[in-house]
């Protein structure tokens, strides 16, 4: 299976046209559908379904894009690293994060290294800890932060000295944005914006010991990935998200407010990346930035 073949696919699959995606390569539109066709027939699995104006993918299909554009991306960060190996230290460093205030931190490590080196590019993905471990396993990442309690055994980290603080995002009008701090009998009987990641955890961590006995009675109407789109849906009244402080735009001229918890709910933040890891020399450079900038940290790295 060529690496050119599978961008082949993933133009395809992108354009869901043969002849869009034949005139973005500069190929002919029959030696496209054989080039297709011959991935097929090596994999042994239909890719598309194919009418007359355009291309869906099948459910292997799907699956092939996902893996392909894990390999592509692979490829393309191993061909950087390679070129960054010179002199002049240049070259990407990825970051994954979930949505934190403490990325302030890391950006400033970030500004300082630009000063000196301003050929190093930085590439941040966002997610929740699943994504951002899968991402750093498979070394699509060099660098991750992961909110407290987090699975560390596979990887080296420093402790940020940061805590998030847990609290209720809400509408400026809504009846609790009156109080100073949410309690968890505040929350039983109204309709709850819950982080997926939190969602799934929160029975097993000190959210359900916060809560108490009447945990399992939340009623949780809506689930996110990201802040930005939770703060829509509290917007337009859906109902009350469960969010970290300063991830949610609630200035003045904003209609949103935050609570913080009472007792108060504050998690821990580890900055990972793999035991055992290679880092290009950008990478290895921004490491040991962050090792000096974060001198009172704790560190098993």
């Amino acid at each position: 299976m060529e690496l050119r073949v599978l961008r082949y696919f993933l133009t395809v699959a992108r354009e869901g046209s043969i002849t869009a995606a034949a005139d973005f390569l500069h190929v002919t539109q029959p030696t496209l559908s054989r080039q297709l066709k011959d991935l097929e027939l090596e994999l042994g699995k239909k890719l598309f379904t194919r009418s007359r104006h355009r291309v869906i993918l099948t459910d292997e299909g799907i699956l092939l894009r996902k893996r392909a554009e894990e390999i592509i991306g692979m490829v393309e960060k191993l061909e950087d690293e390679f070129q960054a190996m010179e002199e002049t230290i240049n070259g990407d460093i990825y970051i994954g994060s979930g949505e934190t205030d403490a990325m302030k931190q890391i950006a400033r490590v970030a500004k300082d290294l630009q000063s000196n080196y301003p050929n190093i590019r930085y590439h941040l993905y966002s997610g929740n800890e699943d994504d951002v471990t899968e991402r750093l396993d498979k070394g699509l990442l060099d660098f991750g932060i992961l909110i407290q309690p987090a699975d560390l055994s596979k990887y080296n980290y420093i402790e940020i000295p940061a805590k998030d603080v847990w609290g209720v995002v809400m509408r400026k009008d809504s009846p609790l944005a009156s109080r100073d701090t949410i309690q968890a009998i505040d929350l039983l009987n109204i309709p709850l914006i819950c982080s997926r990641q939190p969602l799934k955890t929160y029975s097993k961590n000190e959210f359900a010991d916060w809560f108490g006995e009447d945990f399992d009675k939340l009623n949780v109407v809506t689930t996110y990935n990201l802040a930005y789109n939770a703060a829509i849906m509290v917007e337009e009244g859906i109902g009350y998200a469960i969010a970290l402080d300063k991830i949610v735009n609630t200035s003045s001229d904003r209609n949103l407010c935050f609570r913080p918890l009472e007792p108060r709910l504050e998690s821990g933040l580890n900055f990972v990346w793999k035991k055992h890891q290679v880092f290009s020399k950008a990478a290895e450079m921004f490491l040991k930035e962050i090792q000096e900038q974060l001198p009172n940290s704790l560190s098993n790295g």
